[in-house]
C-alpha cells in the first residue's frame, strides 16, 4: 500500500508560544517528521547583566507568567549560593508551600484546559460549559484554590513579592493559614473527581525509551535544590548542571537542544515521578497505581497522568507544611542579614515542566557580571522531536489519515506541556 501523509501545523494551539509540527510521508517513506520552535530569542540573560542582586528575582519572575514563582526561587537560590547565605528553616517551608501553589496552578491549567479537550473530541474547554458544566466548575474551584495559595504565601498569584534573597519577607497570617488548610482538605473530593474523569480517557499506547532527568529527592519528593539525577544512572551536583544539559544548536529551531547519555532526554512530571516514585505521598501513589504508572514508564502521553499524581501529592504535602508552619511563633525571623560579595552561584528548581537552572556571576558590588538560564522546555525540545518521528514511524502503516495523525502528534506535544517562549534564550 502506497501511503502518503501530510501534516503541517503552523503554530500549535493550546500550548504556550509558537511551535510547528511538520510531517511528510511519501509512498510509505518518512521524508520529514519534526518539531520546530520558531520563537524569537528573548535574551533574558543579557537583560540581567549589570543588575543588582535584589532585582534578579523580580526580573526573572517575568520570564514566565506560569512559572514565575519557580523562576524567582531559582534566581534567589543562585544568588544565595553565590553569597554563601543559609536561610531559616521556616523560610524553606514557606518557599516550598509557594512552590506547591504554583505546581497546582500550572498542572490544573494544563490538565483541564489544554490537555483534556483532546480526549473528549473538543477544540477547547469552552464547549464543556454546556456539555459538562460540573467539570468546568471543578476546574475553576481547583485552579482558584491554587491561585489563592500563591497569593497567601508569595503575595501574588503570579510575580511573587514575598520571596527574596535571604528568605521570605512575610510570615502569613496564622488564621488565614488555618482556614486555607481546611480548604485544601475540602478540595480532596474534587481531586478524586478529576482522577475519575481522567480514568475515562483513552491514553495513546506509545513507548519510546528515553532518559529522564530531574532533581534527586532525599527525604522528600524534590522541588527545590539538591543533586541532579538521570534514570540512566548519572548523578551530579547542582552546580554541575552544564554537564547535565549539554546545550547545542540545531538549524530548524530557535531553541537550543540538550542531550546526556542518549540523543535526547526528558524532564517534567513524568521524569520526577520516574526518578523519585518512592517519595510520593501514599495517596498520590494510589492514584499512580490505578493508572499503571510505575517507574520507569516511557510513554510520554503519561506525563498528563504524572501531573495528576503530583497535584494529589502537592495537596496533601501542602496540608503537612501548613501544620508545621503553624507550630512556629508568628515573630519567628524569616529573613537573614547578609552582605553581597563576589561569587558564582547556581539554583535548580523543579518548575511544573521540569528542572530549571539559573546561574549568576557577581562582582564585589553585588551586580551580575554574567547569567545563564536553562529552561525545562529547552531540555525537552529534542525529545519531543524524536518522539514525533517515532510516533509517525509506528503509526504510518495503521490506516492513518492526515487528520488522525495531526491530532496524535498534537496531543503528544501537548502532553509535554511546553512553555515554548521561555525555551529560547
Amino acid at each position: 500500500m502506497k501511503i502518503n501523509l501530510n501534516v503541517d501545523v503552523h503554530h500549535l494551539t493550546r500550548v504556550e508560544g509558537h511551535g510547528n509540527i511538520i510531517v511528510k510521508v511519501e509512498k510509505g517513506e518518512i521524508k520529514q517528521a519534526s518539531w520546530e520552535v520558531v520563537e524569537t530569542p528573548r535574551y533574558f540573560e543579557a537583560i540581567l547583566r549589570g543588575q543588582r542582586y535584589d532585582a534578579a528575582g523580580i526580573l526573572t519572575a517575568r520570564i514566565c507568567g506560569i512559572c514565575s514563582i519557580g523562576h524567582c526561587l531559582a534566581s534567589i537560590r543562585a544568588t544565595e549560593h553565590a553569597f554563601g547565605i543559609e536561610i531559616p528553616e521556616i523560610a524553606k517551608k514557606l518557599r516550598m508551600l509557594a512552590k506547591h501553589g504554583e505546581t497546582l496552578q500550572s498542572h490544573f491549567l494544563h490538565l483541564f484546559f489544554l490537555a483534556a479537550p483532546d480526549f473528549i473530541n473538543l477544540k477547547s474547554v469552552i464547549p464543556l460549559l454546556e456539555k459538562n458544566p460540573q467539570v468546568v466548575a471543578i476546574a475553576a474551584r481547583l485552579k482558584g484554590l491554587a491561585n489563592n495559595l500563591c497569593d497567601l504565601v508569595a503575595g501574588r498569584t503570579t510575580h511573587p513579592v514575598s520571596l527574596h534573597v535571604g528568605g521570605v519577607s512575610n510570615f502569613p497570617d496564622k488564621r488565614k493559614l488555618s482556614l486555607f488548610k481546611e480548604q485544601l482538605k475540602q478540595s480532596i473530593p474534587d481531586l478524586h473527581a478529576t482522577v475519575d474523569l481522567f480514568r475515562t480517557f483513552e491514553i495513546p499506547d506509545f513507548v519510546r525509551e528515553t532518559e529522564f532527568v530531574s532533581l534527586k529527592g532525599v527525604d522528600e519528593y524534590p522541588f527545590i535544590g539538591g543533586n541532579l539525577i538521570s534514570s540512566d544512572g548519572i548523578e551530579m551536583k547542582e552546580h554541575e548542571y552544564r554537564k547535565m544539559t549539554n546545550e547545542f544548536v540545531v538549524e530548524h529551531s530557535t531553541s537550543k537542544w540538550c542531550r546526556l547519555s542518549r540523543e535526547s532526554f526528558a524532564v517534567g512530571a513524568l521524569a520526577r515521578l520516574n526518578n523519585n516514585y518512592t517519595l510520593l505521598h501514599p495517596e498520590a501513589k494510589k492514584v499512580a497505581e490505578t493508572f499503571g504508572l510505575k517507574p520507569v514508564h516511557h510513554n510520554p502521553f503519561m506525563n498528563n497522568v504524572a501531573q495528576l499524581v503530583e497535584v494529589v501529592h502537592c495537596t496533601y504535602d501542602s496540608i503537612r507544611l501548613i501544620n508545621e508552619i503553624l507550630e512556629y511563633p508568628e515573630n519567628t525571623p524569616t529573613m537573614v542579614k547578609f552582605e553581597p560579595k563576589e561569587g558564582v552561584g547556581v539554583g535548580a528548581v523543579e518548575v511544573p515542566r521540569g528542572i530549571l537552572y539559573h546561574e549568576y556571576e557577581y562582582n564585589q558590588k553585588g551586580r551580575i557580571v554574567k547569567a545563564n538560564c536553562i529552561i525545562p522546555t529547552t531540555q525537552n525540545n529534542a525529545n519531543i522531536h524524536y518522539d514525533i518521528y517515532d510516533l509517525v514511524r509506528k503509526n504510518v502503516q495503521k490506516g492513518m489519515t492526515d487528520e488522525k495523525l495531526e491530532l496524535l502528534c498534537s496531543m503528544l506535544v501537548r502532553a509535554y506541556d511546553p512553555c515554548i517562549s521561555c525555551s529560547v534564550h
